[in-house]
């Protein structure tokens, strides 16, 4: 899959403040919208506007945004209609997952992961009822909302000094797709189900870590992604126990905005410069953001970070193991395509 180069710094000097505002309005938007899963709005709005480069991609930012709104109502209806027959319902989601990969693989773009990620989280939220589903279809409308405002507000007052947009460069994989596809859907459907039994409907966000380093195409990639995630998931949990405990010292709103802002200034400094991939300090801003949500909402700091951690670890690598091996014995990919 495309992974998105690290900003530059030359082009925007802003990059980092802007990071910083989007997470701080999106976390000032919940106790706006009063929300059934806060961590929704904190986290995924900074996950599409924080996919962009260089100057504002109009398109970009307008169809991010609706397409998972329309995917989420989509969805909600699929999972409501299918529920009563759980064969049924196991099959279509397979075929959702399916066909995620499948575009993901066969043409490197990141929009099948919008389908992957949207359906492992309406699918096992689905498996705890209805009204659950309904629920987070509910926040997935509320985060496109604010998203849709952010992006255009926070580039407004953060301008990047380049005039160039930036213009994703996929490359598609070769080799039988279906066959991969097929592989990471089947992992995913059984990964769903772990989730269902040991994680809480408030906590499902965190789906998305295990989700997320199926969708690259070799064991390589796949292994290097989870530990990726992982890092972004320490990184991430560290910074919220140390906004969590300032905030102690002063319990008020403006406070608590005041330490995001500068955990968002951090990580979108580190995307610019830092050792790591520019995705382990984005992730790991999501991460605080979503875990602060959280533990001020419904549950427990300490509790949220080791959920986050042993997810990552224990369903993360499982799923990685098994791609892994599944793939060493299909071995689906055909040669890598030769330059001209």
């Amino acid at each position: 899959m495309y992974v998105t180069p690290r900003p530059d710094v030359n082009e925007d000097p802003l990059w980092a403040v802007r990071i910083a505002a989007v997470g701080t309005l999106a976390y000032l938007a919940i106790p706006l919208l009063d929300p059934g899963l806060p961590a929704i709005i904190a986290a995924l709005p900074l996950g599409l506007i924080a996919s962009q480069r260089r100057r504002l991609n109009v398109v970009r930012a307008v169809g991010g945004p609706v397409a998972m709104a329309v995917l989420a109502v989509a969805m909600t209806w699929l999972v409501e209609w299918l529920r009563p027959v759980p064969l049924i319902y196991m099959g279509a989601m397979w075929l959702a997952y399916f066909w995620g990969f499948r575009l993901i693989l066969r043409t490197g773009a990141q929009a099948g992961m919008l389908i992957v990620v949207i359906t492992v989280l309406m699918s096992v939220m689905g498996m705890h009822g209805t009204a659950l589903v309904e629920t987070m279809r509910d926040g997935f409308l509320q985060a496109s909302l604010v998203a849709l405002v952010l992006a255009p507000l926070v580039y407004l007052l953060f301008p990047p000094r380049t005039d160039l947009i930036h213009v994703d460069a996929p490359v598609p994989t070769s080799g039988s797709v279906e066959v991969g596809a097929a592989i990471r859907a089947t992992v995913l459907l059984g990964l769903s189900f772990w989730l269902y039994s040991v994680m809480q409907p408030t906590d499902m966000m965190m789906a998305v870590i295990a989700a997320m380093v199926l969708v690259f195409p070799t064991r390589r990639a796949v292994f290097w992604e989870a530990r990726q995630r992982v890092r972004a998931t320490l990184y991430g949990g560290g910074a919220a126990m140390l906004v969590l405990w300032l905030y102690t010292i002063s319990p008020h709103l403006p406070m608590l905005l005041g330490l995001l802002f500068l955990t968002g200034l951090f990580f979108g400094s580190k995307m610019l410069d830092g050792p790591h991939p520019s995705m382990v300090y984005q992730y790991g801003f999501s991460v605080t953001l979503a875990l602060v949500a959280g533990a001020l909402s419904t549950q427990e700091a300490g509790y949220a970070t080791f959920t986050r951690i042993v997810l990552t670890l224990t369903g993360a690598f499982a799923a990685a193991m098994s791609v892994a091996l599944l793939d060493a014995l299909t071995r689906w990919r055909g040669p890598a395509p030769v330059a001209p």
